[in-house]
């Protein structure tokens, strides 16, 4: 390998590391003691349920785009790339058939949302959450 290589290579997984680093989370209120997989994750995420397993309301919160743990999320849990949940959701509000779910600008906001209503439902990293939401799922 020559030097661009590896200069190339190191700053790719020095890039990479945070993400490796923190595992991304779903978190809840304290209060909501749902069990979740990433099925009902993804069916509340895409639209197509509006509760929990046991039957409470959900309301799901996305964090901005262009935020790397967004794009992680519609990775992991939607096995979906950020441009094909765009397409998805153009398709659903041009036919009335839906609209995304609303956005919170940064992490410590969607703390913030879920901490305050036990019917939010969001992800962050793992290192942010804290006393206030409980983790409800791990997306490795």
């Amino acid at each position: 390998m020559n030097f661009r290589c590896v200069t190339v290579l190191m700053a790719t997984l020095s890039l990479s590391t945070p993400l490796l680093a923190d595992a991304l989370v779903v978190v809840v209120h304290p209060d909501n003691n749902t069990q979740l997989t990433t099925d009902d994750l993804s069916r509340l995420f895409l639209g197509r349920v509006r509760t929990f397993p046991n039957g409470e309301s959900a309301v799901p919160i996305n964090l901005a785009e262009g935020l790397g743990a967004r794009e992680t999320f519609d990775e992991r849990a939607l096995s979906r790339s950020s441009a094909q949940l765009k397409a998805y959701w153009s398709k659903l509000v041009f036919t009335g058939k839906g609209s995304p779910p609303q956005e919170a600008d940064t992490i410590d906001e969607m703390v913030k949302l879920v901490a305050t209503n036990p019917s939010i439902i969001g992800y962050v990293p793992e290192s942010a959450a804290d006393e206030r939401v409980r983790i409800a799922l791990r997306l490795e």
